[in-house]
């Protein structure tokens, strides 16, 4: 008899933890599951993998060994209360963008609440897989949502998980600079999540030789070159008093809020559930 799903769990949380990863045993239970076809707690039903299923666990857990994403492997990756389609290509969703979409999402009821407009209108910029826009979109049904992304690779999955979770969402292939000129000066919400890491600062492997290069570095030493550009589209984009949210680095508060300052008033910085200064918002000057 073969041996069973717990030898097996055993063997690769061993190789897994060899191989350096922060959680072996939790990577080893979750590629079970996505191979057994159910939750990391069901797995305990089972007492052993089909020959089929050997070679397919195996295969999964020796590409994490060798440093490929958990999310890639498994082919989704969790946020607020949707699960995305993700792969090579675009960039994992991170937990504590979830809390930069909710004060988005917060925002875009209120104003749809007010009744100001005809609808609420956000644009992300920067839209990756669509985790910001697609939870806007059915958080915020109120709201008529755009995503806008130039990589065509994560435009790719953005499409997926757009037509897959949340259709109504307007999904736009361009650069953020030139993007929806037919919005300039009438979006209520442009919120953005930039790619922000200075180019000065060592990634883990996991990160770098996996992730997309686009969606990572923010173009020079500290990082600022492209979320200046991503502010200067959403001054552009927005109405007097509209609302820009920015994530960034726990590092770039105060160069964020000094690129805000020319055409943003009440600037405020956000902190993460960890405490850390994660995003900035600010409302777009009247008069500019």
């Amino acid at each position: 008899m073969s041996p069973s799903i717990r030898v097996h769990l055993a063997d690769a949380a061993h190789l897994l933890a060899s191989a350096g990863l922060q959680s072996p045993r939790v990577d080893a239970e979750l590629i079970a599951a996505h191979v057994l076809d159910t939750s990391r707690g069901g797995i305990w039903t089972y007492d052993h993998f089909s020959s089929v299923q050997v070679e397919i666990f195996d295969s999964l857990v020796a590409a994490r060994s060798k440093g490929v994403p958990l999310q890639y492997l498994l082919g989704a990756a969790p946020f607020r209360q949707i699960s995305l389609l993700v792969g090579p290509g675009v960039l994992i969703p991170r937990p504590e963008t979830e809390s930069v979409a909710q004060q988005a999402i917060e925002l875009a009821r209120e104003i749809s609440a007010e009744g100001s407009t005809a609808s609420c209108t956000v644009v992300d910029l920067g839209a990756g897989s669509g985790a910001i826009a697609i939870s806007i979109g059915l958080e915020a049904p109120g709201s008529r949502v755009f995503a806008v992304e130039l990589e065509k690779d994560a435009y790719v999955w953005l499409a997926r998980n757009v037509s897959a979770l949340a259709p109504t969402v307007e999904i736009v292939n361009a650069d953020v600079e030139s993007a929806l000129p037919d919005l300039n000066g009438v979006v209520d919400i442009v919120v953005a999540n930039p790619p922000y890491v200075p180019t000065a600062l060592a990634l883990p492997a996991e990160i770098t030789n996996f992730e997309p290069p686009a969606a990572l570095w923010g173009g020079n030493e500290d990082g600022t070159v492209v979320p200046a550009k991503f502010i200067a589209a959403a001054a552009r984009l927005l109405r007097e008093d509209g609302w820009l949210i920015c994530e960034h680095s726990d590092t770039h508060a105060p160069q964020i809020a000094e690129l805000m300052a020319v055409d943003f008033h009440q600037i405020t910085l956000h902190h993460d559930l960890n405490d850390r200064p994660r995003w900035t918002s600010g409302r777009r000057k009247v008069g500019r």
